[in-house]
Protein backbone atom coordinates (compact mmCIF):
# COMPACT_ATOMS: atom_id res chain seq x y z
CA UNK A 1 0.00 0.00 0.00
CA UNK A 2 1.32 3.69 -0.92
CA UNK A 3 0.74 6.55 0.84
CA UNK A 4 1.53 10.21 -0.03
CA UNK A 5 3.26 12.01 2.50
CA UNK A 6 2.21 15.58 3.53
CA UNK A 7 4.17 18.28 5.81
CA UNK A 8 2.04 20.36 8.50
CA UNK A 9 1.80 23.13 5.45
CA UNK A 10 -0.37 20.88 3.42
CA UNK A 11 2.36 20.66 0.67
CA UNK A 12 3.56 17.20 -0.56
CA UNK A 13 6.77 15.81 0.64
CA UNK A 14 6.73 12.31 -1.37
CA UNK A 15 5.81 8.75 -0.67
CA UNK A 16 5.61 5.98 1.85
CA UNK A 17 5.01 2.49 1.37
CA UNK A 18 2.84 0.88 4.36
CA UNK A 19 3.39 -3.22 4.93
CA UNK A 20 0.00 -4.75 3.89
CA UNK A 21 0.68 -6.87 7.12
CA UNK A 22 0.16 -4.06 9.44
CA UNK A 23 -2.25 -1.45 7.64
CA UNK A 24 -3.70 -3.74 5.62
CA UNK A 25 -6.26 -6.58 7.26
CA UNK A 26 -9.66 -7.20 7.05
CA UNK A 27 -10.83 -5.03 10.26
CA UNK A 28 -12.58 -7.64 12.42
CA UNK A 29 -15.34 -5.66 14.60
CA UNK A 30 -15.42 -8.45 17.33
CA UNK A 31 -11.42 -8.46 17.67
CA UNK A 32 -12.08 -4.35 17.97
CA UNK A 33 -14.44 -4.80 20.42
CA UNK A 34 -13.02 -7.32 22.31
CA UNK A 35 -9.99 -5.16 22.91
CA UNK A 36 -11.87 -1.92 23.56
CA UNK A 37 -13.61 -3.84 26.21
CA UNK A 38 -10.61 -5.11 27.61
CA UNK A 39 -9.04 -1.39 27.80
CA UNK A 40 -11.61 0.31 29.57
CA UNK A 41 -12.36 -2.32 32.18
CA UNK A 42 -8.73 -1.38 33.34
CA UNK A 43 -9.66 2.06 33.17
CA UNK A 44 -12.34 1.47 35.54
CA UNK A 45 -11.75 2.86 38.87
CA UNK A 46 -14.05 0.28 40.94
CA UNK A 47 -14.59 2.08 43.41
CA UNK A 48 -18.16 2.03 43.58
CA UNK A 49 -19.35 1.51 47.14
CA UNK A 50 -22.72 1.18 49.08
CA UNK A 51 -23.69 0.05 52.76
CA UNK A 52 -24.81 -3.15 53.62
CA UNK A 53 -27.10 -4.26 56.09
CA UNK A 54 -24.55 -4.57 58.19
CA UNK A 55 -23.45 -0.95 57.77
CA UNK A 56 -26.18 1.12 58.14
CA UNK A 57 -26.43 2.98 61.56
CA UNK A 58 -29.76 2.06 63.34
CA UNK A 59 -30.42 0.57 66.56
CA UNK A 60 -30.95 -2.94 67.09
CA UNK A 61 -34.27 -3.13 69.27
CA UNK A 62 -37.08 -5.16 67.66
CA UNK A 63 -39.41 -2.47 65.64
CA UNK A 64 -43.31 -4.39 66.85
CA UNK A 65 -43.44 -6.80 68.95
CA UNK A 66 -43.47 -10.30 67.55
CA UNK A 67 -47.82 -11.11 67.38
CA UNK A 68 -50.77 -8.99 67.87
CA UNK A 69 -49.44 -5.38 65.89
CA UNK A 70 -51.40 -6.48 62.95
CA UNK A 71 -48.38 -6.28 60.26
CA UNK A 72 -45.38 -8.18 59.55
CA UNK A 73 -42.86 -9.85 61.85
CA UNK A 74 -39.89 -7.53 61.29
CA UNK A 75 -36.69 -7.65 63.50
CA UNK A 76 -34.87 -4.94 62.06
CA UNK A 77 -35.11 -1.46 61.23
CA UNK A 78 -31.93 -1.97 58.71
CA UNK A 79 -33.69 -4.63 56.47
CA UNK A 80 -33.57 -3.50 52.50
CA UNK A 81 -36.87 -2.77 52.72
CA UNK A 82 -36.88 0.07 55.05
CA UNK A 83 -35.97 3.42 53.85
CA UNK A 84 -32.17 3.82 54.89
CA UNK A 85 -32.19 0.62 55.49
CA UNK A 86 -28.75 -1.53 53.94
CA UNK A 87 -28.78 -2.36 50.15
CA UNK A 88 -29.14 -5.75 49.32
CA UNK A 89 -26.08 -7.23 46.82
CA UNK A 90 -25.41 -3.34 45.96
CA UNK A 91 -21.75 -2.95 44.41
CA UNK A 92 -18.41 -2.93 46.65
CA UNK A 93 -14.79 -1.99 45.29
CA UNK A 94 -13.32 -4.82 42.74
CA UNK A 95 -11.15 -4.56 39.75
CA UNK A 96 -13.42 -4.38 36.73
CA UNK A 97 -9.88 -6.14 34.37
CA UNK A 98 -9.69 -9.24 33.06
CA UNK A 99 -6.68 -10.78 31.22
CA UNK A 100 -6.61 -10.68 27.37
CA UNK A 101 -3.89 -12.31 25.40
CA UNK A 102 -1.22 -10.48 23.65
CA UNK A 103 -1.74 -12.14 20.35
CA UNK A 104 -5.53 -10.68 20.69
CA UNK A 105 -3.84 -7.47 21.85
CA UNK A 106 -1.93 -7.45 18.83
CA UNK A 107 -4.07 -8.11 16.39
CA UNK A 108 -7.04 -5.51 17.54
CA UNK A 109 -4.34 -2.56 17.08
CA UNK A 110 -3.41 -4.52 13.47
CA UNK A 111 -7.20 -4.18 12.89
CA UNK A 112 -7.55 -0.66 14.13
CA UNK A 113 -5.18 0.90 12.02
CA UNK A 114 -6.00 -1.25 8.88
CA UNK A 115 -9.86 0.65 9.53
CA UNK A 116 -8.58 3.82 9.32
CA UNK A 117 -6.21 2.87 6.06
CA UNK A 118 -9.27 1.03 4.56
CA UNK A 119 -11.76 3.60 5.33
CA UNK A 120 -9.03 6.60 3.95
CA UNK A 121 -8.55 8.31 6.99
CA UNK A 122 -5.00 7.54 7.55
CA UNK A 123 -2.53 10.44 7.18
CA UNK A 124 0.83 10.01 6.86
CA UNK A 125 2.75 13.39 7.91
CA UNK A 126 6.46 14.11 7.37
CA UNK A 127 7.58 15.03 10.95
CA UNK A 128 5.76 16.25 13.99
CA UNK A 129 7.70 19.26 14.23
CA UNK A 130 6.56 23.08 15.08
CA UNK A 131 8.98 25.49 15.98
CA UNK A 132 7.84 27.63 19.24
CA UNK A 133 5.37 25.50 21.00
CA UNK A 134 2.69 28.41 20.18
CA UNK A 135 -1.02 26.10 20.22
CA UNK A 136 -2.46 29.25 17.95
CA UNK A 137 -0.06 28.58 15.19
CA UNK A 138 -0.57 24.84 15.49
CA UNK A 139 -5.02 25.25 15.49
CA UNK A 140 -4.56 27.41 12.13
CA UNK A 141 -2.57 24.39 10.64
CA UNK A 142 -4.39 21.34 11.83
CA UNK A 143 -7.66 23.70 10.53
CA UNK A 144 -6.05 24.35 6.76
CA UNK A 145 -5.71 20.69 6.75
CA UNK A 146 -9.18 19.73 7.42
CA UNK A 147 -8.31 17.41 10.32
CA UNK A 148 -11.60 18.11 12.81
CA UNK A 149 -10.63 15.18 15.41
CA UNK A 150 -7.15 13.99 15.31
CA UNK A 151 -5.03 11.62 17.04
CA UNK A 152 -0.96 11.94 16.21
CA UNK A 153 1.44 8.75 16.45
CA UNK A 154 4.83 10.02 16.45
CA UNK A 155 7.99 8.08 16.93
CA UNK A 156 10.00 6.68 19.62
CA UNK A 157 9.75 9.89 21.27
CA UNK A 158 7.59 13.12 20.78
CA UNK A 159 8.49 16.49 19.82
CA UNK A 160 8.38 19.07 23.13
CA UNK A 161 7.25 22.06 21.11
CA UNK A 162 4.70 20.10 19.44
CA UNK A 163 3.43 18.23 22.12
CA UNK A 164 3.08 21.59 24.46
CA UNK A 165 1.50 23.58 21.23
CA UNK A 166 -1.47 20.22 21.15
CA UNK A 167 -2.04 20.34 25.02
CA UNK A 168 -4.64 22.68 24.90
CA UNK A 169 -6.52 21.61 21.40
CA UNK A 170 -9.35 19.73 22.40
CA UNK A 171 -9.83 18.02 18.85
CA UNK A 172 -5.74 16.72 18.63
CA UNK A 173 -4.00 13.84 20.66
CA UNK A 174 -0.64 13.28 20.31
CA UNK A 175 1.47 10.04 21.61
CA UNK A 176 4.41 8.07 21.11
CA UNK A 177 4.48 4.89 18.72
CA UNK A 178 4.23 2.88 22.30
CA UNK A 179 1.20 4.65 23.60
CA UNK A 180 -0.65 4.03 20.60
CA UNK A 181 -3.56 1.71 21.53
CA UNK A 182 -6.59 0.22 19.68
CA UNK A 183 -9.04 2.63 21.44
CA UNK A 184 -7.87 6.13 21.26
CA UNK A 185 -7.29 4.89 17.29
CA UNK A 186 -10.72 4.34 16.99
CA UNK A 187 -12.09 7.66 19.10
CA UNK A 188 -10.56 9.97 16.45
CA UNK A 189 -11.52 10.82 13.05
CA UNK A 190 -8.29 11.06 11.67
CA UNK A 191 -5.19 8.80 12.46
CA UNK A 192 -2.09 10.83 11.56
CA UNK A 193 1.29 8.81 11.12
CA UNK A 194 4.65 10.76 11.18
CA UNK A 195 7.31 8.22 9.29
CA UNK A 196 8.97 7.63 12.23
CA UNK A 197 5.73 6.26 13.40
CA UNK A 198 5.14 4.43 10.74
CA UNK A 199 8.32 2.71 11.23
CA UNK A 200 8.15 1.90 14.38
CA UNK A 201 4.36 0.63 14.23
CA UNK A 202 5.81 -1.78 11.63
CA UNK A 203 8.77 -2.82 14.20
CA UNK A 204 6.74 -3.37 16.78
CA UNK A 205 4.06 -5.04 15.06
CA UNK A 206 5.93 -7.07 12.08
Amino acid sequence: MKLDVIKMDGSKAGSVELSDEVFGQEPRRDILYRVVRWQRNKAQAGTHKVKTRSEVSYSTKKIVRQKGSGGARHGSRKAPIFRKGGVYKGPTPRSHGHELTKKVRRMGLLHALSSKAAAGKLVILDAANLEGGKTSALARQVKDLGWKRALIIDGADVNEDFAQAARNLGNVDVLPSMGANVYDILKRDTLVLTKAGVEALEARLA
